[in-house]
């Protein structure tokens, strides 16, 4: 029998630990990282963020910038109650955000949005039209994985659990796409006790053999990420980290409780990805990508936030941010729910708003910001931004300045060679927050 690799070995020894009861990888929390890693004398940050994209434009005028003042084809059938932030109503189907809503700072005056349904914009900061760079401009995802760096081994840097992502590394290359975990994929992403971790070496050896020799021969165009993704993926495999976070039947049951509770049963998968957002960063992923679809309401407005959509952000996002409080993690993840756009002040019919480019809003808490305010408003009618206008680069430059990145420093070279700030120069990270 040959001699075992060093790699065996470590790997063999860490699975040997768990087995025998020490801390589960997967359960270690990111503070513990974080109090690891400043034990070693590493100065590498850990900070994180979860992006929560409300897919289909939600109406503003029905959450969190209600006009109690206007007629009623305005206003709509939606009553306000208080929330904890002090003369800040919130719509009465948010029950739980608004008990909590100190913890966040609402802004209501983003103007820039493009007005079409595509994820683009809110996970690049950046408008698709009229060009974009060669290669497409990077996701937020890419950015963290490339300039925050690597997560934990066997745990991919950005992962997204939308099915409207882009997934995409733009002008970063293959490797820099986002984790998409297929649904019922889990099994798939299991180690094979069966296989020997000496097959895997030899597979992951002969792999890059392969893609240096097609490189010689220029039989690839993207050898680096080919032998990127190669590496992620031996490291998945040996691994459980990635596995255990996604399994929210691994999970607390009293956690999937909480999560659940006010939502009803048929939509508990979506809610569930709120609850693997969280085991996800404290697994050691950077950047994790949530979605609710649906609030794209031209008609059933009311009746689709109040029975499904609402429900589900009511309680995956409160529960999101409790809990991160609760593992003394709110400072190291930087949470954000907002969509492509707002939508109309005059209600489709009996029951539906259109489209709203010139207004669109974001929540944000976490990563050190400053919460428990509301930034920007709106007129009466919640039709135009009448203060503090915010640009959807400054909402990323806050963000990454919460992650301890410049977004300043944040360049990259196209796929022609040119060099480009990946936000754009004129935005700045938001004074009020940060």
């Amino acid at each position: 029998m040959s001699a075992m690799s060093l790699q065996e070995k470590a790997l063999l020894s860490r699975r040997q630990l768990l087995r025998a009861g020490g801390v589960a990888f997967s359960s270690l929390p990111l503070a513990g990282l974080l109090r690891a890693e400043a034990a070693a004398g590493q100065e590498e940050s850990k900070k994180a963020v979860v992006m929560v994209l409300l897919e289909g434009g939600p109406s503003h005028i029905d959450t969190w910038d209600m006009k109690l003042d206007a007629p009623a084809e305005i206003r709509g059938e939606f009553r306000p109650i208080p929330s904890s932030i002090p003369g800040v109503p919130l719509c009465e189907h948010l029950p739980l955000l608004a008990s909590r809503l100190d913890r966040f700072s609402v802004v209501r005056s983003i103007v820039d949005s493009i007005g079409v349904h595509t994820s683009y914009q809110c996970e690049t900061g950046r408008k698709n039209r009229p060009s974009e760079p060669s290669g497409g401009w990077p996701s937020m995802g890419a950015v963290l994985q490339k300039f925050a760096g690597d997560g934990c081994s066997g745990v991919p840097s950005s992962i997204t659990l939308s099915p409207y992502t882009r997934t995409g590394g733009g002008f970063f290359g293959s490797a820099y796409q986002l984790f998409k975990p297929q649904q019922g994929a889990l099994a798939d992403l299991a180690f094979n006790e069966d296989l020997p971790l000496s097959r895997l070496d030899e597979r992951l050896n002969l792999a890059s053999r392969f893609s240096s020799t097609a490189a010689t021969s220029g039989g690839l165009t993207d050898v680096v990420g080919t032998d990127e993704l190669h590496r992620q993926a031996y490291e998945m495999l040996s691994s459980p980290g990635l596995v255990s976070a996604l399994d929210v039947s691994a999970a607390d049951p009293s956690d999937r409780e909480r999560y659940r509770a006010r939502v009803p049963r048929r939509y508990w998968q979506h809610v569930d990805k709120f609850l693997s957002a969280r085991r996800l960063v404290e697994a050691g992923a950077r950047y994790v990508m949530v979605s609710i679809g649906g609030f794209d309401t031209h008609k059933a407005n009311f009746t689709r936030l109040k029975s499904e959509l609402l429900p589900i952000l009511d309680s995956g996002l409160t529960h999101l941010v409790g809990d991160l409080h609760d593992r003394g993690l709110h400072d190291d993840v930087t949470v954000f729910a907002w969509g492509e756009f707002g939508r109309s002040p005059t209600l489709q019919g009996a029951d539906g708003r259109n489209h709203w480019p010139r207004v669109n809003t974001a929540l944000l808490t976490g990563g050190g910001m400053q919460t428990g305010q509301i930034i920007g408003s709106t007129d009466r009618l919640g039709g135009e931004v009448t203060s503090r206008p915010v640009h959807t680069g400054e909402i990323f430059a806050t963000i990454y300045q919460c992650c301890g990145l410049d977004a300043s420093r944040l360049t990259g070279t196209d796929l022609s060679g040119r060099p480009l700030q990946l936000v754009d120069p004129a935005h700045q990270a938001l004074p009020e927050l940060v």
